[in-house]
């Protein structure tokens, strides 16, 4: 139970830890605009457009493997399979942001895949 303890922490993470290149990109742009930051960065283009989806998306994925935590966790199904599938997810989940931030948009996509598929099946263990 403890790694999925684990990578609940390292999910809940991720999104921020995405959020540093989108800000990079805001600095690049004229400066980080502190005042408006949700206006500049819909202004964003190329990598600083793709900065933001990847952080908005693992906000988006993150509510899914919550779920999925919660169902493992409240039936009790715990064990080697789960634990790998939590790890996948977030070892995707990383894998993701790189795929977005450098334009990959197959891989991204097959990744993102895997990510989803993940907790679900987590879920679908627990029944």
């Amino acid at each position: 139970m403890s790694t999925l303890v684990i990578c609940a922490l390292l999910a809940c993470l991720i999104p921020f830890l995405a959020k540093a290149p989108l800000a990079w990109a805001q600095q690049q742009s004229g400066g980080y605009d502190n005042r408006h930051p949700r206006a500049q960065q819909q202004a964003l283009t190329g990598f600083g457009a793709r900065a933001l989806a990847a952080h908005q998306n693992s906000f988006e994925s993150l509510i899914v493997f919550a779920v999925a935590l919660a169902v493992v966790l409240g039936t009790n199904t715990s064990g080697a399979v789960i634990d790998t599938l939590a790890i996948t997810y977030l070892l995707a989940r990383v894998l993701y942001c790189l795929c977005y931030w450098y334009n990959w948009h197959l891989a991204r996509s097959l990744i993102w895949a895997l990510s989803l598929a993940c907790p679900l099946a987590m879920i679908a263990l627990s029944i």
